[in-house]
């Protein structure tokens, strides 16, 4: 019979479920106000009469998007794991290669 009961999963989905909504609530605050700081950085841009040019190259216009991009990449990663990047089973197949390559030589 399994060891974990149907009350322990029903509490690891709502632990999961929350973690999950917490990060989507994070992305989209993101994306809100990183186009907001970015279109008024344009406006202001326009309104000083700077050309296309001058506003896009403004560095300053990335910085956040960036800087705030990397705590979000950590944020996912810590939600759905490093294991949605290599495939959940990657650690024990490379293993069983390596293994076989070595009872070979």
């Amino acid at each position: 019979m399994d060891s974990i009961t149907k009350e322990e999963r029903y509490l690891r989905a709502k632990k999961r479920i929350t973690e999950l909504k917490e990060f989507y609530i994070h992305l989209s605050v993101y994306i809100i106000v990183n186009l907001f700081l970015s279109g008024a950085q344009i406006v202001d841009g326009v309104t000083e009469a700077k050309s296309f040019t001058e506003i896009f190259s403004d560095m300053g216009m990335y910085g956040v998007w960036f800087m705030w991009g990397i705590g979000l990449c950590f944020h996912a990663l810590k939600v759905f794991g490093s294991h949605s990047l290599l495939g959940k089973n990657w650690e024990a197949q490379k293993i069983k290669e390596l293994m076989e390559q070595n009872k070979s030589n």
